[in-house]
C-alpha cells in the first residue's frame, strides 16, 4: 500500500530551540495516527510543516506517493489536506459562514457555504450558527467552527491539533463517530491530543515525540495510560493527593446576579448564586456556550454592569469594579483565551508579567527590568515553561507551555480568591498534574479556588463542591463525593430539579 504521507528526516531549527530533529513518519491511507509528546515536544510544528505553514530546513515530504513541496495552507488544501489549530485562526469580526468562506475554493457563493455549514452540522452533531460573529463565541464554540470548516474541504488528510480540549465528553463521542466514518472512508487522521484515554480508543497507530525527536511508534490500543505516559514524559504522572478539609469564611459571593446579555448572540445570566470559601475548590461544569463566559466577565471586573452587592469578595460589594481594583482584594483570574486576553503575543514573557503582577514596579512607576526577567526565569524553572527565557515572545511558546506560565503567574502571586477557566487546555499529562497539584496546594494554604472547566474528569480531580451552568442558569451546589458524572452530564442539559421553575 502507498502512504497517504511520509515525512523523511524533517529538521527544523529557530533561533532558541531546535522544534523538529531528523523526525520521520508514515501515515497509511485510513489511518488514525496519533502523534504524541509532552509540551514542545515538536508535534505543532511537525504538523504545520505537512499543512505548509511553516516550511523545514531539512528533509522530504511525500504524499499518496508523490514528492511535494507544499508552500502554503491553500497549497495543503487543494492536495487534500486540512487542519484544525490548537490555537483557532478565525478573524473576530467576521461571522462563522465569511470565515468558512475563505478558506474554500473561489467560485462558490456565501449562500451556498451557509448551507453547506448548516448541513454539516446537523450531519455530525456541531451546533454551529453560520450568522453568528466569532467574537461572540466561547473557544468551545471556536473549535466546533474549525473542525466544520476542516471537514467541507472533503479532505485526503484531515490533521487534529487537540481537537477535544475544550468539547464536553458528549460532543467527544459524536466526534469520535465522525472521526471513525471518516477514516473507513479512506480518509487519513493525523491526531494530537493529551488525552491517553482517547488516543487509545480512536488511533491504530501513534508515534511519541520528546524533544523534537521521534523516540517511538506503538499501536495505542496496545497500551495503558500508564505506558503511554511512561513513553511521552519518562514516568508516570503523580497521582493527585485530595484531603477533604474543612473550608473557612466565604470569600466569593455572588447572590441573585442577573445580567441581560451584551449582544444578541450572547447568553443571559438569570439569577445566579454562589459561594466560594477559604481553603476549597469549587468547580462550575458544563457545555460551553452556556454562561461560563458571561459569569467569568462579571466576575473579573471586565463586565461592571452587576450591581455592587450583587458580586462580594471579602465582604466587600464589587460588582461596579474593575480588575485592577479588585487585585487589591486578592482575586487573580486566569482567562480561557491564552492569546489575547492572558497575553499579548508579541510581548515577552516577563512583559506579560505586568499585565497582573507590579512586584517589579516602583512607587516612581519606573520598572525595575532585571528584577522583572529574574521573577519571569522563576516562573519558567517552578511551572516547567519550554521557552527561549524570559525575552521570548508568548506566541513563540507551544499552546501548553504558555498556559503553564500564564496559570503559575496567578498562582505565584498568592491569591486570595483565584478564578480559573480551562485550567489544564491543551496541556500534557505531566503538566497538567502538576496544575491540579498546585491548585490543590492553593486550597490547603487557605485560597478560595473557582475552577470553570468543560472536562469532567478535572473537575472531579480537584473540586470540594461542584455546580453546574447550562442557559446562563446555576444548579444547586453538590459535593464531589455524592457527584456522579452521569447526574452531571444530565444537569449540563438544564435538568436539574427546579431548572425549569426557575426558566
Amino acid at each position: 500500500m502507498t502512504p497517504r504521507l511520509q515525512l523523511s528526516h524533517i529538521t527544523k531549527r529557530y533561533p532558541a530551540v531546535v522544534a523538529n530533529d531528523d523526525v520521520s513518519l508514515v501515515v497509511q491511507p485510513g489511518e488514525t495516527h496519533a502523534v504524541l509528546g509532552e509540551n514542545g515536544a515538536g508535534k505543532s510544528t511537525l504538523m504545520k510543516i505537512i499543512y505548509g505553514a511553516v516550511k523545514p530546513d531539512e528533509g522530504s515530504v511525500s504524499f499518496d506517493g508523490q514528492p511535494v513541496h507544499i508552500h502554503n495552507p491553500q497549497e495543503a488544501r487543494t492536495r487534500g489536506i486540512s487542519m484544525v489549530f490548537q490555537h483557532f485562526s478565525l478573524f473576530d469580526t467576521l461571522t462563522v459562514a465569511e470565515n468558512v468562506w475563505l478558506g474554500l475554493e473561489r467560485g462558490i457563493s456565501l449562500v451556498d457555504v451557509t448551507g453547506r455549514i448548516r448541513a454539516k452540522a446537523a450531519e455530525y452533531g456541531l451546533d454551529v450558527d453560520p450568522s453568528r460573529p466569532v467574537h461572540t463565541l466561547s473557544v468551545g464554540e471556536m473549535q466546533r467552527v474549525e473542525i466544520i470548516r476542516a471537514l467541507l474541504t472533503n479532505p485526503k488528510l484531515l490533521i487534529l491539533d487537540e481537537p477535544t480540549s475544550v468539547l464536553t465528553p458528549q460532543a467527544v463521542e459524536k466526534l469520535f463517530v465522525v472521526l471513525k466514518k471518516l477514516a473507513s472512508e479512506g480518509c487519513s487522521i493525523l491526531y494530537i491530543s493529551h488525552k491517553l484515554h482517547e488516543i487509545r480508543e480512536l488511533c491504530t497507530a501513534c508515534t511519541v515525540m520528546r524533544g523534537g525527536k521521534v523516540t517511538g511508534v506503538c499501536d495505542p490500543r496496545q497500551e495503558t495510560n500508564a505506558s503511554l505516559s511512561k513513553m511521552m514524559i519518562g514516568a508516570e504522572p503523580p497521582e493527585l493527593e485530595h484531603h477533604d478539609r474543612q473550608p473557612g469564611e466565604t470569600v466569593l459571593r455572588v447572590a441573585g446576579l442577573s445580567l441581560p446579555r451584551e449582544d444578541q448572540f450572547g447568553v443571559d445570566l438569570d439569577n445566579v448564586s454562589l459561594e466560594v470559601r477559604a481553603g476549597e475548590v469549587v468547580g462550575i461544569a458544563g457545555v460551553s456556550g452556556n454562561g461560563q463566559r458571561e459569569l467569568l466577565y462579571a466576575l473579573s471586573g471586565e463586565d461592571r454592569r452587576a450591581a455592587p452587592d450583587a458580586i462580594r469578595v471579602g465582604g466587600k460589594g464589587v460588582g461596579r469594579w474593575g480588575p485592577a481594583h479588585r487585585r487589591h482584594l486578592g482575586l487573580h483570574f486566569v482567562p480561557e483565551e491564552r492569546l489575547g486576553r492572558g497575553a499579548v503575543p508579541t510581548l515577552s514573557l516577563a512583559q506579560n508579567l505586568l499585565l497582573t503582577r507590579t512586584e517589579s514596579v516602583g512607587k516612581s512607576g519606573w520598572v525595575n527590568v532585571k528584577g522583572l526577567r529574574a521573577q519571569a526565569q522563576d516562573l519558567i524553572q517552578r511551572f516547567n515553561v519550554k521557552a527561549g527565557g524570559p525575552d521570548a515572545a508568548a506566541k513563540s511558546l507551544s499552546g501548553g507551555n504558555l498556559q503553564k506560565f500564564i496559570v503559575g503567574r496567578e498562582i505565584d502571586a498568592k491569591p486570595k480568591l483565584l478564578i480559573v477557566s480551562q485550567p489544564t487546555w491543551g496541556v500534557d499529562v505531566g503538566a497538567a498534574a502538576q496544575i491540579r497539584a498546585e491548585l490543590l496546594q492553593l486550597r490547603d494554604e487557605g485560597c478560595a479556588v473557582l475552577v470553570v472547566s468543560e472536562e469532567l474528569e478535572e473537575l472531579f480531580e480537584v473540586s470540594d463542591r461542584l455546580y453546574v451552568i447550562a442557559k446562563g442558569r446555576l444548579s444547586p451546589p453538590v459535593p464531589r463525593a455524592q457527584a456522579t458524572v452521569a447526574q452531571i452530564g444530565e444537569w449540563m442539559s438544564g435538568l436539574w430539579e427546579g431548572a425549569h421553575a426557575a426558566a
